[in-house]
């Protein structure tokens, strides 16, 4: 299995990237997102591919960089295909699709044909939700740090609300996933990276 290393990555990352704003919001947070997995896979005795799952943190939100316009700001209407985006980037990369999948299967709680379907969503018709438990564990782990402006660090407790807006499912679906894996200690990022915990 053929996993890139971190150099590797974030030259696909600079690459990719718009403007030195974005790559340094992208990147951060993939950053910030792997010491969250890793946290979890130190603390959990988790049968995970501990490479697989810091290359699919580093790698998961690629595609944001394919939704900033010309003016330099990103267009959060189409914000919920940045994780296809970033499968489609990827594959063109000539990446493996067991690398594709973090970037296709990490958003929400995971998206489902049905959810498309019921809510209109601009993707194509099609399950998008974690496979594995390295899927599932990057996906987890980006629930807890957000790329808004200013970016801001989220508990498991706002998560919940806010994902509830999406469907009691969702809501049940994290609270299934804080109860396998519970909540990372934020204190620490919280305090290195300056950014508020909500």
């Amino acid at each position: 299995m053929w996993i890139p290393s971190d150099t590797e990555v974030r030259q696909l990352h600079e690459r990719s990237a718009p403007t030195a704003e974005a790559f340094d919001t992208v990147w951060t947070h993939c950053v910030i997102v792997c010491r969250i997995a890793e946290q979890l896979l130190d603390r959990l005795a988790l049968d995970a591919n501990r490479d697989l799952v810091r290359a699919g943190c580093l790698l998961h939100d690629i595609g944001v960089y394919r939704l900033y316009g010309h003016d330099g700001s990103p267009d959060l209407a189409n914000y919920i295909r940045h994780g296809l985006l970033g499968h489609e980037l990827l594959q063109a990369e000539g990446y493996p699709d067991y690398l594709c999948r973090f970037c296709s299967c990490h958003t929400g709680v995971g998206v489902t044909r049905a959810d498309i379907l019921d809510q209109s969503l601009p993707l194509p018709p099609g399950d998008y939700v974690p496979g594995t438990g390295e899927e599932q564990l990057v996906m987890y782990a980006d629930k807890f740090h957000s790329k808004k402006t200013p970016p801001v660090f989220v508990s498991a407790a706002t998560y919940t609300t806010s994902v509830a807006r999406f469907g009691p499912d969702k809501a049940a679906r994290f609270t299934e996933l804080v109860a396998t894996y519970g909540e990372p200690d934020l204190s620490t990022l919280v305090s290195e990276y300056g950014q508020q915990l909500i």
